[in-house]
């Protein structure tokens, strides 16, 4: 593959792909392929999921509430770059001009170290890993610190600039969260859109726990010269090679747009397809809507670290 040294962005591309890593931006800002574009914003670490019913009725929002603001307002705080394992300076110009035109590579891996507003402040690292084939190796990083609240999800999530047609994906069945999987059975699953669970009150809802697979497929852009063409495309999120299984959902809102919200016609027009790929997800609990909290084992610790990983496939 090649690489390419802008100013304020390092681009990478091979057969059928191309994507761009932003300096400025705090992440990549674009995933391309066959000529279709994967991403509306730079993704970002997900440590929010919309409250829920139970979560209200144990009070677990105002606990926690601090993650929200993380969620909606992590700062990129640090970019790294390596090249087939060596590092890379930041390439800004005179000194890119000095490679002269694109760089053949094996991998490339950038990383980006994202602050959280919260107290004590705390650090997510995700390292985006290129190689040849157009696969994307992702790793997300968190590090634990003592005097932190519960989180309520551990996770990366992406924003797509059109609504999805729907997703396949190998894992259980139907909406499943840690202490709701009992009814979940293993298998391969196809989701025609991006439903919202009709819950009276909207609030989280499509998780799917232990996934192996999820393959998004659209079939619109925004690239007004392809406005007429309505083939399909996809794009598959997978289990890393010796990884845990992840959790997914593919949802039209953002968390943010879902608490926003006290009744579904409050919610606003379906315009992008929200993926969030989690490493851990809090439980829902249930046991009562009257205060009673989640069970231990269904917790995400802040003090600790967490770590996942998984692949983009084109």
């Amino acid at each position: 593959m090649e690489i390419i040294f802008g100013d304020v962005v390092t681009g990478v591309h091979g057969d059928d792909f191309e994507y761009l890593f932003s300096w400025q931006a705090g992440g990549p800002v674009s995933f391309k392929v066959d000529g279709r574009e994967w991403l509306y914003r730079a993704p970002r670490p997900a440590v929010w999921r919309a409250t829920t019913d139970n979560d209200r009725g144990n009070g677990f929002p105002i606990k926690s509430a601090m993650w929200l603001g993380a969620d909606m307002f992590a700062a990129c705080s640090k970019t790294e770059l390596s090249v087939d394992g060596e590092t890379v300076a930041k390439p800004l110009s005179p000194d890119n001009n000095a490679y002269g035109g694109p760089v053949q590579a094996e991998t490339m891996t950038m990383t980006y170290t994202y602050t959280l507003p919260v107290v004590p402040a705390t650090t997510v690292t995700v390292a985006y890993t290129v190689t040849p084939d157009g696969a994307i190796g992702v790793t997300v990083h968190y590090e634990g610190k003592e005097g932190l609240p519960e989180l309520p999800a551990f996770g990366l999530r992406f924003i797509m600039p059109t609504p999805a047609k729907g997703f396949t994906y190998d894992g259980l069945s139907g909406e499943t969260y840690p202490d709701r999987m009992a009814g979940g059975e293993p298998g391969e699953y196809t989701v025609e859109g991006m439903p919202v669970t009709p819950y009276l009150v909207p609030q989280d809802c499509g998780m799917h726990m232990r996934t192996k697979r999820v393959m998004v497929t659209r079939d619109a852009v925004l690239d007004n010269s392809r406005r007429d063409e309505r083939d399909e495309f996809s794009l598959t999120f997978a289990q890393a090679e010796g990884a845990e299984p992840f959790a997914f959902s593919c949802l039209p809102y953002t968390p943010e747009e879902i608490e926003n919200a006290t009744h579904h016609n409050e919610l606003p027009p379906v315009r992008r397809t929200v993926l969030t790929v989690c490493g851990a997800v809090r439980g829902v609990g249930g046991i009562d809507s009257w205060g009673s909290d989640v069970r231990p084992d269904f917790h995400i610790d802040a003090q600790q670290d967490h770590e996942f990983t998984f692949v983009i496939k084109p």
